[in-house]
């Protein structure tokens, strides 16, 4: 293929159009790479590539051209048709396609985009193919100074400690400029400090703030400072833009706390107790926080006052800390200092001096309680003392000017008491192994004021004498095999003693006379407080002499030596092969265990009988408080139990007889058995009057009670019989059938038909029924 020509037209920034050299295009063979921006292994059959084209960015004008693309195959009889692709080809970028003119017909800004890539395109529109191969070229916006500097971390808050060196850094600015760092001066920036002379300073290319001049927080705590930053190196036309920085001063401890008054009055009474609080005192300090902290102090090392600080208020406590008397001395000067609690070394020169100021404490005279002479008594006395036995002697004084008298008693005690003299003497006798000491508390009274009062407590120690002999340490259970032989030991015993030894208790065993004589068993002393008890003979019998009873006798190392005599239980052994006692050991501990057994079993049985009983109690008297029969004003039938049900079974009772209640009541014959039949007939005659006389059956219950009254064989509580009358209004009486055993004749129940429709269904069944037993 031909070589091709390409030539550019390029406006500049003056409006002078002129021509741009052309660009060459070189014809490629099929196989030759094509290096392209975008993609370097992209193979074509032939292309021409495109140097890049400048266009200004801001640029108001419409239709700006940029340049032109012409191809070495066009002769001008407009066959040709040029076309742009790629992005912003169309809405950003035109082409003539005729001329092959570029223009840009939007204003371009390079902070947005700085650079375009498009492809060019030649096609024949006769034949609609394309004559050339795309071209790629560039777009470059060129730079133009309109964007001014701005900050990047606003607000800005910096804090420096007051007094700082001048050069002392504070804090470093810096601002950005959008504009393009490559393209001249348009964003190179220096900073210059338009508010903050002359406390601070600021280096024009860096932005970093320093002090210039050293600052007191106690007169200006903080500072505002503007700096500006400007492009173009702070030529004229350059932008700039500003920022404003808050500078606080922290605080050091540069002053030292001051007292605002140089005297202090302050009163305590001498009846106040050791730490209590008698007045504050101040001092200020102009400084804050950790170094406005201060501590107090007295003066000499004072042992009756001192002061404290309130870390809240930074106030000075003054507290009590010995107790004053009035009597003794009634007022006190101290001097107090304060100092600040932190201060670095490098301004120990502005706290050499701690400032004071004078305290004068006044003491108030106080009715105070008595005061014994000792804080606590520890007494001594020996146990077995007789009544009145002298224990010890206590003293309390009023430590008041008038000295009234003090009367002494004891709280709560049983064994001892005090007389006016404090004299503590014993009321019963002491016995050191039921208690072997006593805490008293001693009450002190003043005669003149009874309100004043004062206690001491009192120790009292009971001293030990030798007054209870030794004696076994536990129950032994001894045997003997009946085989054994002589100098076997079956026993091992030690001893005990509930006196209190200086030394240690040391016990001598020994046989009584009698069991001396008898040559059976012997005792060995061991010397450390036990012994052993051995055989003396061969064999013993268990059917001649089950059991033996030797007597020990222990005496102690007391003074004076107590001896006490103690029975030794043994049996004999019916012995296994081995000569073991284990057996018999273990028969009787069986038959101990039945017996405790039994013993709880009958114990239980006892008590729940007890509470059988006292429930049973109760139940009867709780029965004996129901009503015993109505008021005289009370209708009897409202008392009278109805039954309206048909056929009540066994709860259906002939409890009421009209007949018994008109009949003696002392003296009742036994009522002559009738047939069922009769029965029920006569209740339905009776059935159909209103009731017996009111009179008559309240006399009749008047007549039960007595009799039940006077009856020795009842249970000592009321008897209540309740008679009721039933069928009241029924045809049918009572259909109980509790009376059907009166009599063992034949029932017939044919008269049930006589008693209405209701009735046909009950002689039905119940002649049925007859008719089926018979």
């Amino acid at each position: 293929m031909s070589r091709m020509d390409y030539c550019l037209l390029l406006p500049f920034t003056l409006g002078i159009s002129l021509l741009w050299p052309c660009f060459m295009a070189t014809e490629i063979s099929q196989t030759e790479e094509v290096k392209h921006p975008v993609d370097s292994h992209l193979r074509v059959k032939r292309g021409w590539m495109w140097n890049q084209f400048f266009v200004p960015e801001e640029m108001n004008k419409t239709n700006y051209h940029i340049g032109q693309l012409r191809s070495d195959l066009d002769n001008g009889n407009n066959s040709f048709q040029y076309k742009l692709l790629g992005a912003g080809a169309g809405s950003i970028f035109v082409i003539d396609e005729r001329t092959g003119d570029i223009f840009a017909v939007q204003k371009l800004d390079r902070e947005e985009r700085s650079l375009y890539t498009l492809r060019a395109q030649v096609i024949d529109s006769t034949t609609g193919r394309a004559v050339e191969p795309e071209s790629e070229f560039v777009i470059r916006v060129s730079d133009i100074n309109d964007n001014e500097p701005k900050f990047l971390d606003e607000p800005y808050e910096a804090i420096v400690p007051e007094m700082s060196p001048e050069g002392t850094l504070v804090i470093q600015v810096t601002a950005n400029d959008a504009d393009d760092p490559s393209s001249g001066n348009n964003a190179r920036l220096l900073y210059s400090l338009l508010q903050g002379q002359p406390y601070f300073s600021i280096e024009p290319t860096t932005g970093i703030i320093r002090t210039s001049s050293k600052m007191d927080r106690e007169l200006q705590d903080e500072y505002w400072v503007i700096i500006q930053a400007k492009d173009m190196l702070g030529q004229p036309g350059g932008l700039s833009g500003t920022t404003s920085v808050l500078i606080k001063l922290s605080d050091v401890n540069d002053n030292k706390p001051i007292f605002k008054e140089s005297f202090y009055r302050l009163t305590v009474s001498e009846a106040a107790p050791t730490g209590t609080s008698i007045g504050k005192i101040m001092a200020y300090d102009n400084d804050i926080g950790e170094n406005a902290e201060m501590d107090y102090s007295i003066e000499d090392d004072s042992q009756t006052f001192d002061i404290i600080t309130n870390n809240e208020t930074q106030e000075g406590i003054v507290i009590l800390k010995k107790k004053v008397d009035f009597e003794h001395q009634n007022d006190y000067r101290i001097r107090a200092n304060v100092k600040n609690r932190h201060v670095d070394k490098q301004l120990l020169k502005y706290h050499e001096e701690a400032s004071s100021t004078l305290i004068k404490v006044q003491v108030e005279d106080e009715d105070e309680p008595p005061v014994f002479l000792l804080p606590y008594y520890l007494f001594e006395v020996f146990e077995g003392g007789p009544q009145g036995s002298f224990v010890g002697t206590v003293s309390a004084t009023d430590p008041d000017q008038r000295n009234s008298p003090i009367r002494y008693s004891i709280t709560r005690s049983k064994m001892f008491s005090i007389d006016d003299n404090g004299t503590i003497i014993t009321t019963n006798a002491l016995d050191r192994e039921i208690n072997a000491w006593y805490n008293l508390s001693i009450t002190a009274t003043e005669k003149y004021n009874v309100q004043q009062i004062s206690a001491v407590p009192v120790y009292v120690q009971v001293l030990n004498i030798n007054d209870h002999a030794p004696e076994f340490s536990e129950y032994y259970d001894t045997y003997v095999c009946e085989n054994a032989d002589p100098g076997q030991v079956i026993q091992t015993i030690s001893a005990v003693d509930r006196d209190e030894s200086i030394e240690d208790h040391h016990f001598y065993f020994n046989l009584s006379v009698e069991d001396t004589k008898n040559s059976s068993f012997i005792i060995m002393d061991n010397q450390d407080n036990t012994a052993v008890i051995l055989t003396n003979r061969n064999g013993f019998s268990l059917q001649e002499e089950p059991v033996f009873y030797i007597s020990v006798l222990i005496a102690d190392n007391g003074s004076p030596s107590l001896t006490s005599t103690n029975t030794l239980t043994i049996h004999v052994c019916d012995c296994d092969d081995y000569g073991s006692t284990q057996t018999c050991r273990n028969k009787d501990r069986m038959l101990s265990m039945g017996f405790r057994t039994e013993v709880v079993l009958a114990i239980l049985i006892s008590i729940m009988l007890i509470f059988g009983f006292i429930f049973l109690i109760l139940g009867l008297k709780q029965r004996r408080k129901q009503t015993l029969f109505p008021a005289k004003s009370e209708d009897f039938r409202e008392n009278i139990f109805r039954y309206d049900d048909e056929g009540g079974g066994e709860e259906d009772t002939e409890a009421f007889d009209v007949v018994e209640l008109r009949s003696s009541a002392l003296m009742r014959e036994r009522k002559v058995q009738k047939t069922a039949t009769a029965e029920i007939r006569r209740l339905y005659r009776q059935s159909l009057q209103v009731g017996p006389d009111s009179a008559i059956f309240r006399k009749f219950i008047l007549e039960k009670l007595e009799e039940a009254n006077t009856d020795p064989c009842a249970p000592p509580f009321d008897s209540l019989q309740t008679y009721a009358f039933e069928g009241t209004g029924s045809l049918a009486g009572s259909l109980s059938s509790l009376g059907s055993a009166a009599s063992d004749q034949e029932e017939y129940y044919d008269y049930l038909n006589e008693l209405g429709p209701r009735f046909k269904r009950l002689a039905c069944m119940f002649g049925s029924a007859t008719q089926s037993y018979n």
